[in-house]
């Protein structure tokens, strides 16, 4: 039997606790985690585990003992070191770099340093060999040992239109991500560097801007001077949206939405809904889009607006798991379908 792909999480905080909340649930049998690392106290660490805001009290009892994290029973070693490379990780196939601090090399490569085969970032990094997003360039990641997981709007955005470009041609596009506040806002007024991005987050819409603008055409270099993307940051505490105004060359005979339906049938990534929801209806789930299909419409034979939702947390580190499994086995004859 093929042996497990051993993870190390470096970082635990909102993606950290999430991915291993996912595994810990059960979500991939093909990860092991071999030890996490954070400099926060362990009993904090363990608190904020089982006690969160967003996706509720873990079901079963988590505690910390001396250096490890106790959940269900099982034991995982607990490391609280500032440098990374002065472990000895020679048994890790993915370091999951999760700190949001690895945007310079000497950060990025520390885990390459302690000895783990390969690191994966929880966000955009200029530090990564490259910059991989499932369902839009996965199968471009090579042999490169450092590995952007870009953000969770590109994730969101990117496997969408890598389909519909290949399917109708997409000539022109805008896209407005519609954001949850995030740990980089205030909950008061402060200054900022960008004055509106200081302002109370739970107060009041703020426009913005969002790292998905340069992260697509990155992964879809063919979008380069056709998409323009803006963001909105709302009182919302989980879930974000897609709002999506595209230009086509053509568009499909059938209705557009039935279209989406049959495009995305049977996706892991693109889900679709037919129900009148809203946002809080989407929470844990593990698709890095969901297209809500009532709200699409279509104007003209040429322009169509799609709207769809993400649970930025959740999804995203979905996609890490599976982006692990991948850079495991580095499989460089996969295709890459949403």
């Amino acid at each position: 039997m093929t042996r497990p792909v051993r993870v190390f999480i470096n970082g635990f905080g909102r993606i950290g606790r999430t991915v291993f909340r996912q595994l810990s649930n059960g979500a991939n049998d093909q990860i092991e985690i071999v030890g996490l690392n954070d400099i926060t106290p362990l009993a904090n660490c363990a608190y904020l585990f089982q006690y969160d805001s967003v996706f509720g009290t873990f079901p079963s009892a988590v505690t910390a003992g001396d250096r490890e994290l106790r959940v269900n029973g099982r034991r995982f070693a607990f490391h609280q070191e500032p440098d990374l490379g002065k472990l000895d990780l020679s048994d890790v196939d993915v370091v999951m770099e999760c700190t949001g601090r690895a945007t310079t090399r000497p950060i990025a490569e520390a885990g390459l340093n302690a000895g783990a085969a390969s690191v994966l970032i929880s966000g955009p990094s200029s530090a990564a060999d490259i910059t991989v997003v499932m369902g839009a360039n996965a199968y471009q990641m090579g042999d490169a040992r450092i590995v952007s997981n870009a953000s969770c709007t590109t994730n969101a955005i990117a496997p969408m239109l890598r389909t519909l470009n290949e399917a109708l041609a997409i000539e022109r596009a805008h896209i407005t991500t519609i954001h949850c506040y995030t740990a980089s806002q205030p909950t008061v007024d402060q200054p900022s560097d960008s004055f509106a991005r200081g302002r109370a987050a739970a107060v009041s819409m703020v426009p913005t801007t969002t790292s998905a603008a340069s992260q697509i055409t990155r992964v879809l270099p063919e979008f380069e001077g056709k998409l323009s993307v803006s963001a909105v940051r709302v009182p919302c505490i989980s879930v974000s949206a897609v709002d999506a105004v595209l230009q086509f060359a053509r568009l499909p005979k059938e209705p557009f939405a039935e279209f989406l339906r049959e495009t995305f049938a049977g996706s892991p990534l693109i889900g679709v809904s037919d129900d009148p929801c809203v946002s809080s209806d989407f929470r844990g789930r593990p698709e890095s889009l969901i297209l809500a299909l009532p709200e699409t419409q279509t104007t003209g034979p040429h322009q169509a607006r799609i709207f769809g939702w993400y649970d930025n947390e959740w999804g995203f580190s979905a996609r890490m798991i599976d982006m692990a499994v991948r850079m495991a086995a580095r499989d460089n004859t996969a295709t890459d379908s949403p």
